[in-house]
């Protein structure tokens, strides 16, 4: 994480008590109760709104506080929300706590929702590989006779009910 340059100007890495890098530590990017935004979000770490976002959001993981309010799209390998979202939710994980108030279809691979929150959309569950179904070929079927009845009865046929082939 951190880099000092030695007499050589060659940098080196810091490293933990073990002889491995120091890991970087993910710190969420916090949109604050009082700020408002107009546009999309694209982040490759985590996200916890508490403020206004008017637009999409694509983030690794997302937390929607109590007090949030989302007009867009959410895509996330992992959601949670507390407040409210109106728009598609994309995500592996989701989770509703009994304050969540969702509006628009949830597309997911895992889904838990407290007794208290609300959804009104659809949920449908995404695969990882689509499942393609095997179909069965049909057996050709022999051609029909069409002769009418009262032709093959005219026939000769011995008995006028007998199948015919």
């Amino acid at each position: 994480m951190f880099s000092k340059a030695n007499k050589q100007g060659q940098s080196t890495s810091v490293m933990d008590g073990g002889g491995k890098p120091a890991s970087k530590a993910s710190v969420p990017s916090i949109i604050s109760p009082d700020l408002r935004i107009n546009g999309d979000m694209v982040c490759s770490g985590d996200i916890q709104i508490d403020g206004w976002v008017e637009g999409d959001i694509q983030s690794r993981n997302v937390v929607v506080g109590e007090g949030a309010t989302v007009h867009g799209a959410v895509q996330a390998e992992n959601v949670r929300i507390c407040g409210i979202i109106n728009g598609q939710i994309r995500a592996d994980n989701v989770i509703l706590e009994k304050t969540a108030r969702v509006t628009g279809d949830i597309l997911h691979k895992s889904l838990s929702i407290e007794q208290g929150a609300f959804l009104e959309g659809m949920c449908k569950r995404i695969d990882t590989a689509p499942a393609i179904p095997h179909i069965e070929p049909r057996p050709l079927l022999a051609p029909r006779d069409t002769t009418p009845r009262d032709k093959v009865a005219a026939l000769g046929s011995p008995e006028p009910h007998a199948a015919v082939n």
